[in-house]
């Protein structure tokens, strides 16, 4: 490559970054040429709760710092006495870039003596400065938390996504456009109709549940959050061909991030969700087919991700339902849960189900009937087939399991025990930790079984559980998770790499 040619293609780079170009070069839109050409920040609306706690700012290696705006993040601690919640105060900034940023973060509470970057996958080890300061770069954009003196709640967690190469025209037809500022809807309900999708720009804050209701090819974007919802952020259902796409955050809903029943081809992407309302659920799917859940970041006050069949007026069996590239922190109940709800009347099936490339980072469930960072409970009479879980990172947790795969019978929510589990495969599973309840695998009786459950390059806290490893010849593999199975498991394996 000529040295021209070189520098033609630098100053395509550049220019990629501070304009927003697709990859057909077409300009998409034009950030101004400002501090730091390859960092685009968001100004928070005031009328929007503000942390102190913590400040922070980015820049290009070498350039000008930019200041990030703090959002209000609220979370819950569950007091196991009473059951009550109580309402902790968190911190939470976003913005996006190209290339490689430096990241000044100030805690403003007290002196740092520890620092950690999570997921700690992401290998992020910060720098401490000074008396409150701590410094680390990014290469790409990541969500992560920052936690200093051991503080899980009073954390930072910065989220960061690419610059914005799709920001629509506020005048299309396709499109129902919020800019920067607080905006509501009457009766906080938008009805999103087929063949439009909502845009949310960063800075810009919607406080109104968006209903996707009997439409088809519609859907939301943009980098802007969905705020202190009356209920529930976003419900889909009776849906076809639905895209969350972008990096939306929501915040401090009064219910589900999202609830989605009887939706044939649902993709959520980037999505952000936190919550500490009872029931906060992240991600609840009903009798949903072909879905795709990809590079989200969960902190929720009751399951991150729950995939059911029937329930309310939800009815049909679910399939094709994939979770991928994914943070999870259960401050309550669970990571990911499969099978509690389904339809004893007429019996239901989920068939295929993929859970790959996931960190969890805290699970804290007090109750042994709602424990599992990995969770497959099938009630109702639901029969739960060929689950493929791999590459699964999990973080030392408060309170809880690592497995707990049951067919059970739950009279809280169950009319009847479910049918069963069969061919399940968990892969690349790490657990790292001394927090962790023995795991449970029952099945229900022997018409009602748990078969074929393949545990492949399990490591519990460096040591690789297989059925080849050594060990008196009169325990039981799973004794080395510890796991306790009942006999009702039929085809238990753990296989080395």
């Amino acid at each position: 490559m000529s040295i021209k040619d070189l520098l033609s293609l630098c100053l395509f780079v550049v220019t990629s970054c501070a304009h927003g170009v697709n990859i057909d070069k077409s300009l998409v839109r034009s950030y101004p040429r400002n501090e730091s050409a390859q960092i685009v920040t968001y100004p928070k609306p005031t009328l929007l709760g503000n942390n102190t706690s913590f400040s922070v700012k980015a820049r290009s290696p070498g350039g000008n710092w930019k200041a990030l705006d703090m959002y209000l993040v609220n979370l819950s601690l569950i007091n196991t006495t009473t059951g009550s919640s109580a309402t902790q105060k968190s911190s939470m900034a976003y913005f996006d870039f190209c290339g490689t940023v430096e990241v000044s973060v100030t805690y403003n509470t007290a002196p740092i003596t520890t620092a950690v970057i999570r997921p700690y996958s992401y290998g992020l080890l910060p720098q401490i400065s000074g008396n409150n300061t701590v410094a680390f770069t990014l290469d790409k954009p990541q969500n992560v938390i920052v936690q200093v003196n051991d503080n899980i709640f009073d954390c930072l967690h910065l989220l960061s996504s690419t610059i914005d190469t799709n920001v629509p025209s506020e005048n299309s037809t396709d499109v129902i456009y919020f800019g920067p500022g607080v905006h509501s809807v009457a009766g906080n309900v938008l009805q999103v109709p087929s063949g439009k999708t909502v845009y949310i720009a960063g800075g810009g804050v919607l406080t109104a549940t968006l209903n996707f209701s009997g439409v088809h090819d519609a859907g939301l974007s943009g980098r802007g959050v969905l705020y202190t919802t009356s209920g529930g952020a976003i419900v889909v259902e009776y849906s076809k061909n639905i895209t969350i796409d972008g990096a939306i955050t929501v915040l401090n809903p009064n219910g589900y991030a999202i609830s989605s029943g009887q939706v044939d081809g649902f993709t959520i992407r980037g999505l952000r969700a936190f919550s500490n309302k009872g029931n906060g659920d992240g991600i609840d799917l009903f009798c949903c087919q072909n879905a795709i859940l990809d590079g989200l970041f969960m902190r929720n006050s009751d399951d991150c991700i729950a995939l059911y069949n029937h329930r309310w007026n939800y009815y049909g069996n679910s399939s094709n339902i994939t979770v991928q590239n994914s943070s999870l922190w259960a401050d309550v109940a669970h990571p990911t849960n499969i099978g509690t709800h389904g339809n004893t009347d007429n019996p239901e099936t989920m068939d295929g189900v993929t859970i790959r490339n996931i960190d969890v980072l805290d699970h804290r469930e007090p109750q042994m009937l709602y424990q599992g960072t990995i969770a497959i409970n099938p009630g109702d009479s639901n029969m739960i087939q060929n689950v493929h879980i791999e590459d699964i990172r999990v973080e030392d947790f408060r309170i809880g399991q690592l497995i707990n795969m049951r067919v059970m019978f739950n009279t809280k929510y169950n009319t009847s025990p479910g049918r069963g589990i069969s061919n399940v495969t968990i892969k690349n599973m790490v657990y790292n930790g001394t927090h962790a309840n023995p795991s449970i695998l029952e099945g229900y009786d022997s018409d009602r079984s748990i078969d074929f459950v393949t545990f492949e390059n399990l490591v519990i806290n460096g040591k690789q559980i297989a059925d080849t490893m050594k060990k008196p010849t009169w325990y039981e593999t799973s004794d080395f998770v510890p796991m306790f199975a009942n006999d009702h498991i039929n085809n238990l394996t753990f296989r080395a790499t």
